[in-house]
């Protein structure tokens, strides 16, 4: 009992100081709202790890909850992951002054290469010529996962509500999610390396370090604890507690306890100091303007 405390102890103290570190850095920009397109995909992507500390405590209080109440939990967090990255690719379109609904793409970045690696190569031409039409294929390789996961989310938690859930089926979702998500996270790599340079000032290596390292910790973090209870490795020694609770209760520690070091690793990626200096240059310049 007393390392059932101690872990609950530790978790909630992780779990506030996710919040703490994430309502600070929301609060900075609120108070320096410049640009609000940018900053509102900012505070989405930023809200990222306190969601995923929030739910894994839930599902961490309430460890004897049923598969079904599991799966919605993962589901509401996955569903959310989806929408991030598909924020965060509108960032780097907001950064570049590209709008792929308006027809807007800069002629500097037109006839650019792209360079496709295996396995994409099996379908894409290895070397392209940046247009419209790519940037609109990489924007859909992102969306498709804001599609799939939610719709695998209603197919998983309806299954198992009619209690026809078998374990193939449940691999059948993994791998398909597994494939989407792979994919969406490819068109963020191609685009930013794509457009490494004129993203430079922008620091979106660490922005998307982030959301990377959220989606792949999680997402690998979870597979690699189901092989681990198949073959074996993860034993019940406890009456109530069977095999698959504590898989369960193990993601949720870890994930609780990783998103304290991705929501301080967030103040500096996503910081609101760009826009405090852009905020404070323009006050200076009327400040100016009044004096003439």
């Amino acid at each position: 009992m007393d390392s059932i405390n101690w872990t609950m102890t530790a978790c909630t103290v992780c779990l506030m100081l996710t919040l703490h570190f994430t309502i600070q850095l929301a609060s900075q920009h609120l108070l320096s709202w410049k640009k609000p397109k940018e900053q509102k995909a900012i505070l989405v992507i930023i809200m990222m790890a306190p969601l995923y500390a929030i739910i894994s405590y839930i599902g961490l209080i309430d460890f004897l909850g049923s598969k079904t109440f599991f799966t919605f939990l993962e589901s509401v967090k996955e569903c959310y992951e989806a929408l991030v990255m598909a924020k965060f690719l509108a960032l780097m379109y907001t950064y570049l002054n590209i709008s792929i609904s308006n027809n807007i793409v800069p002629d500097e970045i037109k006839g650019r290469e792209i360079h496709h690696s295996f396995p994409m190569t099996l379908f894409q031409p290895r070397t392209v010529q940046l247009n419209h039409q790519r940037l609109k294929s990489l924007k859909y390789w992102t969306w498709q996962f804001v599609v799939i996961r939610p719709l695998c989310s209603i197919l998983m938690i309806s299954l198992q509500l009619l209690g026809t859930y078998p374990d193939w089926v449940s691999w059948t979702f993994t791998i398909i999610l597994n494939i989407s998500v792979s994919l969406a996270l490819y068109s963020l790599v191609l685009f930013y390396h794509v457009f490494a340079k004129e993203l430079a000032p922008h620091k979106p290596l660490a922005k998307f370090l982030c959301v990377k390292g959220i989606v792949f910790f999680c997402f690998w973090q979870g597979i690699a604890l189901e092989i681990l209870a198949a073959v074996g490795v993860i034993k019940s020694h406890h009456v109530w507690f069977d095999v698959e609770h504590i898989q369960e209760a193990l993601q949720n520690i870890f994930v609780i306890v990783e998103m304290v070091f991705f929501a301080f690793y967030q103040q500096s990626a996503y910081s609101a100091a760009p826009y405090r200096q852009a905020q404070a240059t323009m006050a200076s310049g009327t400040t100016d303007k009044k004096k003439d």
